[in-house]
């Protein structure tokens, strides 16, 4: 008797434990040493299993990278939304970044510690790619506007994001001094970059 076809939820339920099982085993591995027989064993099913849903690890590892930056994009939109004004957004996308790092670290070292060869290859991946970055410069863009800022918005948003991004890995890396409170630092540095900027620091205490 042929097998019943699957629901697209429960299709969508095992793509999910996939993932799950990806993120995992390419954190802990690194995706060069991880199979397609690895992900199976890792979910429980047979080997062949997992082709049935991709063609190969490569667009198993594109699916959980834009997952990743389809989460973290909605994290930093949700925060500029919550913000209560203009000034705050900032502060408050520079939060929502810091816990979306440490609450999913092995997710965020994917997202920013491994690239794929040919990553146009998937329409996906490039999408969810360009919405995170988006989510770094469309606050700014915002702040612009309302002339708390001035200059050129990515460039702006890419400096703040340059800056998250090494205090987080710092941070989760165990390499800051004790002396010094990586919240401390993330706001003499944005301190710094605002006033460097000639442009007084929006909502940086809390």
């Amino acid at each position: 008797m042929a097998k019943k076809p699957k629901t697209d939820q429960e299709v969508a339920e095992f793509r999910a434990r996939v993932c799950d099982a990806a993120t995992r085993l390419f954190t802990e591995r690194g995706p060069q040493n991880v199979t397609m027989r690895q992900l199976a064993a890792e979910v429980g099913v047979s080997a062949m299993t997992p082709y049935r849903y991709s063609r190969d690890k490569d667009e198993i590892l594109a699916t959980v990278r834009a997952v990743a930056y389809n989460k973290f994009a909605s994290s930093l939109e949700r925060a500029v939304k919550r913000a209560p004004d203009i000034r705050a957004k900032g502060r408050s996308v520079g939060d929502a970044y810091v816990r979306f790092a440490k609450r999913y670290p092995a997710t965020y070292q994917l997202m920013f510690a491994f690239t794929q060869p040919d990553e146009e290859r998937f329409p996906e991946l490039v999408k969810a790619n360009v919405r995170a970055q988006e989510t770094m410069v469309g606050y700014v863009r915002l702040m612009i506007e309302e002339g708390l800022l001035s200059g050129d918005a990515q460039l702006i948003g890419y400096m703040f994001w340059a800056t998250l991004h090494g205090i987080v890995v710092l941070e989760l890396a165990g390499r800051l001094d004790r002396g010094i409170d990586a919240r401390t630092l993330r706001e003499k540095i944005m301190r710094t970059l605002y006033a460097g900027m000639q442009t007084s620091p929006p909502s940086l205490s809390a």
